[in-house]
């Protein structure tokens, strides 16, 4: 199995420096490509430039630009090309698919912040030397680089990519190892439910609250956007600020992170089977779709979008996608198995008679069948019937 590691970096102001101007020469080379396929496609009858030829003229590239492009890794070049070239294949596949196409845009400095080594060795080396926090890694044109390795790295390093965080760096790789060990069993399956008033409610009626991270940060987001506002583009003052906007974003995503981590570390120890809501989240925060008032061309009628808005931001805050993802990927680790399962009336049907209707959930968090008069909490209801859903579906799922 493949496993990713993320460490800080502690470069000298030299290696920042050349850091930097990597980033810089390879967004170069990405805007460079962009704009030879777009007039290749203009001006050449429609005709499309491949990540072949692109990659083949890299040699003269390298040779006439030898002080800027000549002084980084080869493959770490062939690597921004074919990035572009996946944009493209996405974009080309999303116009098939009928969705919206988003072309390719091109990148500002500011807004390319990665570079990959496809292969450990080549323009690149990780220190596998056994140390107590700090390490090496190598790039080509910056030199040996400290690295804040805060945990050892099992298994052979494949790919290593260098990522630039506001005024920070990191180092992430990703190892090959052989699959882990499982956990012993403990014989118990739950089901969850996800929600806003709590972050997850479990079958066995066990709540974790929601944390609200970004909620508690948003009057500090709040005045640093206004500060923001304020300064004039292009100044000192105007860096400084969106450093510090960047700052409070960083530090919410990693409290959410960090929260994600620890509650699936604990589903995970407890339960040899997981249960969850298959959630389209993408189409749970969309927009709700304007209203033209046809008695008044032109304008509109009310749609719900505040209040919509408002539950939006709810759901981005909770970071349910984080969540599962984090879940899936700690359950294969651990030998769990972790199912998704369909989401519709599971909070309105009866778990004692299975009577399913809107009016069994009068509030919130109150269920009461209409039919049975069973009450409960409406998220344990929801929880239990993901459970029973999860293992009717591994049941019928053939061996």
């Amino acid at each position: 199995m493949i496993r990713a590691y993320k460490f800080l970096m502690r470069p000298t102001v030299r290696q920042d420096q050349a850091l930097r101007e990597m980033l810089r020469d390879h967004c170069s080379l990405y805007n460079g490509a962009l704009q030879e396929r777009r007039d290749a496609y203009r001006h050449g009858s429609k005709t499309t430039v491949r990540y072949g030829q692109q990659s083949a003229q890299l040699k003269d590239i390298r040779a006439f630009d030898h002080e800027r492009q000549g002084r980084w890794s080869f493959s770490s070049q062939q690597a921004t090309l074919r990035r572009l070239d996946k944009a493209f294949a996405a974009f080309f596949r999303r116009i098939k698919a009928g969705d919206k196409p988003g072309y390719p845009r091109f990148r500002g400095v500011g807004r390319f912040d990665t570079v990959d080594f496809p292969k450990d060795g080549d323009g690149c080396r990780w220190d596998s030397t056994p140390h107590d926090v700090v390490t090496r890694v190598r790039f080509q044109g910056v030199g040996h680089v400290k690295v804040h390795q805060h945990r050892p790295v099992v298994g052979k390093v494949k790919t290593v990519s260098v990522k630039r965080e506001g005024k920070r760096w990191y180092v992430i790789l990703t190892a090959e190892q052989a699959e882990p060990e499982p956990l012993p069993a403990t014989g118990s399956v739950v089901g969850i439910d996800m929600g806003i008033a709590n972050f997850l409610t479990d079958s066995t009626s066990k709540f974790v609250p929601n944390p609200r991270h970004g909620r508690k940060a948003a009057a500090k987001l709040e005045a640093a956007q206004q500060a923001l506002s304020r300064c004039k583009r292009g100044s000192k003052r105007r860096c400084k600020a969106v450093e510090m906007v960047a700052r409070l974003h960083r530090k919410v995503r990693r409290q959410r992170l960090d929260h994600a981590h620890k509650t699936a570390l604990d589903l995970v120890r407890e339960h040899d089977f997981i249960a969850h809501e298959d959630l389209k989240i993408r189409n749970m925060s969309k927009a709700p779709a304007p209203k033209p008032d046809p008695d008044n061309p032109g304008a509109f009628l009310p749609n719900g979008a505040a209040s919509k808005a408002g539950l939006n931001r709810s759901i981005s805050d909770a970071g349910w996608g984080v969540f599962l993802a984090i879940l899936t990927a700690k359950a294969e680790s651990a030998g769990r198995e972790v199912m998704a399962v369909d989401p519709r009336n599971t909070s309105r049907r009866c778990p004692e008679c299975g009577h399913t209707a809107k009016e069994n959930r009068p509030t919130q968090d109150k269920f009461h069948c209409q039919a049975c008069g069973h009450t409960a909490h409406a998220d344990t209801v929801g929880a239990l019937n993901v459970l029973r859903a999860g293992l009717a579906r591994r049941e019928a799922q053939p061996a």
